[in-house]
């Protein structure tokens, strides 16, 4: 049986100031670790506020390669502390072509590989269509020194079936890189209901795929209300769930935290004996999903 292991959630605020937010970043990594957690995951696009909220071609400039300048100042932190990072960046891949991009970093430094985010969403607010092309690496897993593990990010997090081909190639855990929160005109009629849907699909994820969901967000307002941009106020609750969905550890709305949490892998193969989804599993009769819609 697989050996337990130890993950950390960084929830943090944003300012426009790249290296100020990787500096915060680095420091809350290190907190992390010392608090005995081996695999660490960001949230999505750190390195900045997200800029999504309007579309401006200069903000293409704020992509870089990955592997890149980023990824090599955090792979000497993960070499030195000895743990796995899950990075989120904006990634240029070629002019004008641009990817909203997650780097998995070895307890040595090495890049294992990264994750392209294969769902793109494009709503008031989050207008990511026009700076990210979709994801073309499919849904890798990636063999860190402490667990094998999956990433999605954010819009991600609402299909099924992403997760569910993550869980199949063998993640003991998936994390989930966020950038989610309230208009601020709708949180006081749907806030909370959002919220609970939210927590409601990793519970999913976890309890259909009998896995560890760990969505990681970010937190605090961000936008420019003299401006005309109404802003985000992301809501935080980076939270770990338990293969039979149970939420083992959760942060607060409006505060920055760290989560520290272990995970044995035995939990898992336990829910899967008891509750065998994946064994009756009909594949054979899936081949209408691929189709973009059933009715008329």
């Amino acid at each position: 049986m697989a050996n337990k292991f130890s993950i950390g959630l960084v929830q943090m605020k944003c300012t426009t100031n790249a290296e100020e937010n990787l500096d915060h970043a680095i420091a809350h990594i290190r907190e992390a670790a010392k608090r005995g957690a081996q695999i660490i995951s960001l949230h999505e696009l750190f390195h900045g506020e997200y800029f999504c909220r309007s579309e401006e071609a200069g903000l293409f400039d704020l992509a870089e390669s990955v592997p890149g300048p980023t990824t090599e100042r955090l792979s000497k932190i993960a070499r030195e502390l000895g743990v796995a990072l899950v990075v989120s960046l904006f990634e240029r891949r070629a002019a004008g072509v641009y990817h909203n991009t997650a780097a998995v970093l070895d307890a040595d430094g090495s890049l294992l590989g990264k994750y392209r985010k294969m769902h793109i969403p494009d709503d008031p607010l989050y207008y990511e269509k026009f700076y990210f092309t979709p994801g073309d690496l499919g849904f890798p897993n990636f063999d860190t020194r402490f667990a094998r593990i999956g990433v999605q990010i954010c819009w991600d997090q609402w299909y099924p079936e992403g997760s569910r081909i993550t869980a199949l190639g063998g993640a003991q855990v998936i994390f989930y890189p966020t950038s989610i929160g309230w208009h601020p005109h709708e949180k006081a009629e749907f806030g909370a209901a959002q919220l609970d849907a939210w927590r409601t699909m990793h519970r999913a994820h976890a309890i259909a795929n009998g896995i560890y969901a760990a969505p990681v967000n970010r937190v605090g307002y961000e936008g420019k209300p003299d401006k005309g941009d109404a802003g985000l106020e992301f809501w935080g609750h980076s939270l770990v769930a338990d293969p039979f969905g149970q939420i083992i550890s959760e942060a607060g709305e409006s505060q920055e935290e760290i989560l520290v949490v272990e995970c044995d892998p035995t939990k898992s193969e336990d829910t899967r004996r008891n509750w065998p989804f994946l064994r009756d599993r009909r594949i054979d009769a899936y081949p209408p999903i691929l189709n973009r819609w059933l009715g008329d």
